[in-house]
């Protein structure tokens, strides 16, 4: 089963920065697929809200990397990644274009945890 990280710190989840989407609602539908795990901020806040698609382990297997997606602010997209990931996600099938639109790359200060950490 893949793993999803949704951030929730300072801007991801804040109804005052996007008021128009149900972010609780967002946790639920990709609770249905994937294991969820929701974090404080991943301090990539110019890209809220930030989601983050970790492979299965069969995926990591056939080369799966995790997945960065930004500015995910609609629950259009919560069901894009659904789909995907009920196709295999990362390493197992191939990302939709739609979903490729919010991918990114985070700076290396996030993807590098600080020393002693």
């Amino acid at each position: 089963m893949s793993r999803i990280t949704v951030c929730r710190g300072c801007c991801c989840g804040s109804p005052r920065k996007i008021p128009r989407l149900d972010h609780d609602e967002q946790v639920r539908r990709l609770a249905g697929i994937a294991d969820v795990r929701v974090t404080e901020c991943l301090d990539v806040c110019e890209q809220a809200n930030v989601i983050v698609v970790q492979p299965s382990a069969a995926g990591r297997a056939a080369g799966g990397r995790p997945v960065w997606l930004g500015l995910a602010n609609d629950l259009d997209v919560v069901d894009d990644i659904a789909a995907w990931l009920r196709a295999g996600g990362p390493g197992l099938a191939a990302m939709p274009d739609i979903v490729a639109l919010y991918a990114f790359t985070p700076p290396h200060r996030t993807r590098t945890p600080a020393p002693g950490r």
